[in-house]
Order: C-alpha cells, then sequence, then structure tokens
C-alpha cells in the first residue's frame, strides 16, 4: 500500500476498531505502510495508544471488533492465532512473552497451548472481560495480575490449567525444565499476595483485599530455588500431573522449617523427597 494508493473505508474501520485511533490517525499509518499489522504497531511505537480518542474499557463489548483484531493475528493461510501472530499480538500490547500475566490471559481465553488461540474462546474470552480493542486489553492485564497475586482460588484455577496448557503432543506429563519455567513464573507472584498464604494462618477465606499472613511460616522465596536445585540434579525427566496439583497444596502447608511433613500423607515420592533433601541438605538436620 502506497500513500498515494485509495484506503479503503473498511481498512480504516478496522484499525480505528482495533486502535481506538481517529480517522486521520488511520489514514496516516495506513498509508505509511503496507500491512495493516505493521501500520498498528508503529502506532503503538510513536506513542498512539495516549491519544485522547483511544478507548476505554467496555460494559460490553463489540463481537465485530474482536473479529477485525483477531483478523490482523491469526495466520495468513488458516483461522488461527498460532505462535508467529501471538508473538506480534503480545508485542501490540507491550507485554514480554514470558510474563506471567499471560498465564491468565490464556487462562480466560481459553488457549489450549502455548501460542495457540482458537478464534471463538478468544473472542468469547475478551468478551467476557469487556475488551474489544488493543488499549482495553493493555487495560485488562493488570487487573489479570492484580487478581493472581490477590485470589486464592483464581491462582488455583490458572495454576491447575496451566499443566494442560504446557503440556504437547498428548503427554501425560511436562519435562522438568518445563515445569521449572511455570513455576518461576507462577511461585513467585503468588507469593506477593494472600494467593500463597500458609494455609494455618490464611483459612479458607478468599477475600482479594486480605493481605497475606505469616509469611514469616510459610513457602519463602529461597525454597523455590531449592526446589528447582532439588529437580535438576534428582527429580527425574518429567513432573506428572499428581505432582503439579500436589506441590501446590505443599507450599501453602509447609512450615518453613519442614517440620510438619507428612511421610504418611499421600504426597508424591519426589515431594517426600524434596523434604528429606531440604531437612539434611538445607537445615543441617535429619
Amino acid at each position: 500500500m502506497s500513500k498515494k494508493s485509495k484506503i479503503s473505508e473498511d481498512l480504516i474501520a478496522q484499525f480505528c476498531g482495533i486502535t481506538g485511533a481517529s480517522v486521520k490517525s488511520a489514514k496516516k499509518y495506513l498509508g505509511d505502510h503496507k500491512r495493516i499489522d505493521s501500520a498498528i504497531d508503529a502506532y503503538y511505537t510513536e506513542g498512539g495508544e495516549s491519544s485522547s480518542s483511544r478507548v476505554t474499557p467496555n460494559a460490553v463489548a463489540d463481537p465485530q471488533r474482536l473479529n477485525q483484531v483477531y483478523d490482523v493475528y491469526k495466520d495468513s493461510d488458516g483461522d488461527e492465532i498460532t505462535v508467529g501472530g501471538a508473538l506480534k499480538w503480545f508485542e501490540a500490547l507491550g507485554v514480554d512473552p514470558e510474563d506471567v500475566v499471560l498465564l491468565p490471559l490464556a487462562y480466560e481465553l481459553k488457549s489450549p497451548t502455548v501460542g495457540s488461540f482458537p478464534r471463538k474462546p478468544w473472542i468469547d474470552g475478551w468478551k467476557s472481560l469487556g475488551c474489544d480493542s488493543i488499549p482495553t486489553m493493555k487495560e485488562a492485564l493488570p487487573r489479570l495480575r492484580d487478581k493472581l497475586a490477590n485470589n486464592r482460588l483464581y491462582f488455583t484455577s490458572v495454576y491447575n490449567y496451566t499443566f494442560e496448557f504446557a503440556k504437547t503432543g498428548g503427554q501425560r506429563s511436562i519435562g522438568v525444565e518445563t515445569a521449572i519455567a511455570f513455576w518461576g513464573l507462577l511461585i513467585p507472584h503468588g507469593l506477593t499476595g494472600p494467593a500463597l498464604a500458609h494455609d494455618s494462618d490464611e483459612g479458607t477465606d478468599d477475600d482479594d483485599d486480605d493481605e497475606p499472613m505469616g509469611a514469616e511460616e510459610g513457602w519463602q522465596p529461597k525454597f523455590t530455588d531449592w526446589w528447582f536445585e532439588f529437580l535438576t540434579t534428582k527429580g527425574g525427566k518429567g513432573v506428572s500431573k499428581d505432582t503439579w496439583a500436589m506441590f501446590l497444596d505443599f507450599v501453602r502447608t509447609i512450615d518453613s522449617e519442614f517440620k510438619n511433613h507428612d511421610y504418611d500423607a499421600a504426597w508424591p515420592s519426589s515431594i517426600d523427597d524434596f523434604v528429606m533433601y531440604v531437612r539434611k541438605e538445607k537445615l543441617g538436620f535429619a
């Protein structure tokens, strides 16, 4: 598309719907760039999202506008956003592909696996979040980030979803390196709020406004490093669904001196072995 070529009204409407830009800005960026995704990237790179014409979050999202956004990032030869389009979309959202906020986002959009976003659940997910443009999607991310840290039940849902999300090729388990990567995102973030507060102090209340209690009695950041060290040296090649699920209960219940662990309970052997490893190698008692 050259500056002299006629820009269709549909393309202008699509650009405006996605970005919340004025028609004048749409014509400028579409005239300067050959592809709509390149024009959108340039718009945000140059601070276009700060324009007074930007869209604010909608109580009811417009499916037509959502489909317009989706069409920009879906595969050119298919009807699904896959890895390449997802990376461009993350760039437009201003979020790093390794940011923890993409896990609750993938959960909300029912992404079946990393880098895959089928159209219908993507549209339905954004409708439920009340967003139908890149600016409103960007504004939703801090809300998802806060909810993940502060809502215990929501963290559990996203955490359990992540195991299925991380699997590939019909596998029943996930590789240790993959598990460590996702634990490395989720556990530190959960520790910033009540989501991973120690069970003996937090109880079962799910008040989003509660402050984490008893942090010194429960899981500490260094324990996550110890867990990764243990897995890397002694943990085998894969992490099963049971181990993934029960590790969350373990984090929420173990005391800071690893004294209250019940070896006779139905914990995975890897968790029992980890407790023995910590007590002997890190804390200096059997």
